[in-house]
């Protein structure tokens, strides 16, 4: 249930950050194998609300050693490319899970998104850098993930909370695993190069579902639908009005995933 959480709560932030696990493994626990590829293909790449291009693929790849993470994630548009946005999109991570007592997980974690044919003069940045912390705990059979990020680039912070439990389907060899997420994020250096410079702020919600089918004990095919939606956004640039984000909406997103283990 942990991998599919971790691919819906990737469609809402982009990725990150909720650390993607192998199968089954609890945070701080080492898996068999410590390599994992992932490779999904969706029918928009959204984040935070935002919607930044149609349908995608994006591969993933991690390691783990014990309780630390460190993987590439990245999006690469079929259709309806953003320029400057994610056109293409490579972001590193890593994150260090460490158990507290109480059933208690805190995991701090650093996010690196680059854009490389990203435009400043367009106002896009080429990378932004996020440090962030997530709190990860059982509430009963759901899941409870509040998270903090704060861009160092774009000068904000974004909070979020992810909850999220299962559903056996014993008769299909799977289980439906179902996930929300909302969060909120207020950043005061939008667009680069911006002068005087430009606010960002809005909140953004997720609902999703998915179901994981084990091809064998290293590789599984997860399907997933979740909708994403940007509510409450806004820019504002210096003394100006603010006004709504033409960039924000809400979509229903398809994904279909295939991990392996190495």
């Amino acid at each position: 249930m942990k991998k599919a959480l971790s691919i819906l709560a990737l469609l809402s932030v982009n990725i990150f950050l909720v650390p993607t696990l192998s199968a089954g493994q609890p945070p701080g626990e080492s898996a068999s194998d410590a390599w994992s590829l992932t490779q999904s293909v969706v029918s928009h790449h959204m984040f935070r609300g935002l919607e930044l291009g149609g349908a995608a693929f994006q591969p993933a790849i991690e390691y783990n050693e014990g309780s630390l993470g460190l993987g590439i994630w990245a999006s690469i548009p079929l259709r309806d490319k953003g320029p400057g946005q994610s056109d293409p999109e490579f972001d590193l991570y890593g994150y260090y899970a460490m158990k507290i007592a109480g059933g208690l997980t805190v995991v701090p974690g650093l996010t690196i998104y680059t854009y490389p044919e990203a435009r400043p003069t367009n106002g896009f940045y080429r990378a932004t850098v996020e440090p962030n912390v997530a709190f990860t705990y059982a509430i009963g059979p759901v899941q409870v993930t509040p998270k903090f990020h704060y861009d160092l680039v774009r000068k904000g912070p974004t909070f979020e909370i992810t909850a999220g439990f299962a559903i056996p389907l014993k008769h299909l060899g799977s289980e439906l695993d179902i996930t929300g997420t909302a969060g909120t994020y207020k950043w005061t250096d939008h667009a680069a190069r911006a002068e005087p410079a430009v606010k960002n702020w809005g909140d953004y919600f997720l609902f999703g579902i998915a179901a994981p089918f084990q091809i064998n004990s290293r590789s599984n095919i997860t399907l997933a639908w979740s909708y994403a939606k940007g509510a409450h956004n806004f820019l504002k640039q210096g003394t100006a009005p603010k006004y709504a984000n033409p960039g924000a909406a809400g979509r229903g997103i398809m994904t279909v995933s295939y991990a392996i283990s190495f």
